[in-house]
C-alpha cells in the first residue's frame, strides 16, 4: 500500500497574467491563500488549467519554486512536469524535487503519440530519476493517447509511480483500473463531472478545474462521499453539472478564467493560441456562478 498523496479536492489552479502577458505574483498570492482558507488539500502549479503549454522553461521553473515557497506547506504542492519530450521532462521533475514539491503530475506525451510499451518506458525513465511520487495524467481527448488498465497495472508495479489523474470520461475504465491495481495506484478524477462516480469506483479525489472558483464546494462532494453520504454528494454535483458544462464550452482554462475575473480576481487574459471567452456565452456562464 503506497503512501496517498492527497484526499479530496486538488486545485488546478490558473496561471494570472499582467496586462503586458508576464505572470502576475501578486495575483497568484490571492488565487492560492483563497484555495488553502477554503479547505483544497492540495494547488497542481504549471498544469493544463495554468497554461503550461505556452510558459516558457523559466516560467515554468520559477513559477514551481514560487508556489512551493509561498505555500509554506499549508497544503500540497504538485507539479505539472510532463512533456512529450522524456528528456524534457525528467530535468523538470528533477528540479521541481529540488524545490520541494510534494508530488509531480505527468501527463502522457502528446503529438508523437507513443505505444503503450512506449508509456512504460516514459514514465519508467521518469520515475527512477526521482524519488518524488508520480500521479500519471491520462486526458486522451488532448493527446490522443490513452493508458490502458493493463498498463496502469504495469506501472504501479514502480514504488513511486503513486497515482492517476483519471480524465478519459470512461467509467467502466476506471473500475478496472481500480480493481487490478488496487491500492498500488489511487485515482483521481479528472474530471469535474465524474468527481461522485470517480470515488464511488474507489477513487480518493478529485484534480479540479472546478476549484478554481468554488473549492469548499468541490471538497464537500469528496468529504460527503467519503463519509457515506451519497444522497448529498450526488445532489451536490448534479447541481454543479450547468456550470461544469459552461467551464468546459471552450478550452480551458478560457471559460474559468473568465469565471475569476467576474468573482473579483484580476487573472488577465489567455495566451495565443487560446482568445478570450466568446461574448455569446459570457452571460449564461455569469447567471451559473452563484450555487
Amino acid at each position: 500500500m503506497k503512501k496517498i498523496i492527497f484526499e479530496g479536492s486538488g486545485c488546478a489552479i490558473v496561471t494570472p497574467f499582467t496586462k503586458d502577458n508576464t505572470i502576475n505574483y501578486e495575483e497568484f498570492k490571492k488565487l492560492i491563500d483563497f484555495q488553502i482558507a477554503n479547505n483544497t488539500s492540495a494547488i497542481i502549479v504549471c498544469g493544463t488549467t495554468g497554461e503550461s503549454a505556452t510558459l516558457s522553461d523559466e516560467e515554468r521553473k520559477h513559477l514551481i519554486s514560487f508556489t512551493v515557497e509561498y505555500v509554506n506547506k499549508r497544503c500540497k504542492v504538485i507539479a505539472g512536469t510532463g512533456s512529450n519530450n522524456t528528456s524534457y521532462s525528467i530535468s523538470l521533475t528533477k528540479y521541481a524535487e529540488k524545490v520541494g514539491v510534494d508530488a509531480a503530475l505527468i501527463v502522457t506525451p502528446y503529438y508523437n503519440r507513443t505505444t503503450q510499451e512506449g508509456l512504460v518506458k516514459h514514465y519508467t525513465a521518469i520515475s527512477s530519476a526521482t524519488s518524488l511520487p508520480i500521479i500519471l495524467y491520462n486526458v486522451p481527448s488532448r493527446t490522443s493517447v490513452n493508458i490502458e488498465p493493463k498498463t496502469c497495472l504495469e506501472l504501479s508495479k514502480i514504488d513511486n509511480i503513486n497515482s492517476i489523474k483519471e480524465a478519459s470520461g470512461n467509467i467502466s475504465q476506471i473500475s478496472e483500473i481500480s480493481s487490478i491495481c488496487e491500492d498500488n495506484l489511487y485515482i483521481y478524477s479528472g474530471n469535474d463531472g465524474e468527481i461522485v462516480p470517480t470515488i464511488a469506483c474507489g477513487g480518493i479525489g478529485v484534480i479540479s478545474v472546478l476549484a478554481n472558483i468554488y473549492p469548499a464546494y468541490t471538497d464537500l462532494i469528496c468529504k460527503s462521499m467519503f463519509e457515506g453520504n451519497i444522497e448529498k454528494a450526488r445532489t451536490m454535483q448534479l447541481k454543479t453539472y450547468p456550470l461544469i458544462k459552461a467551464l468546459f464550452s471552450e478550452p480551458n482554462p478560457i471559460p474559468v478564467k473568465y469565471a475569476l475575473k467576474k468573482l473579483g480576481y484580476d487573472v488577465g487574459g489567455v495566451r495565443l493560441p487560446l482568445v478570450d471567452f466568446s461574448k455569446e456565452k459570457q452571460q449564461h456562464l455569469e447567471k451559473l456562478l452563484t450555487l
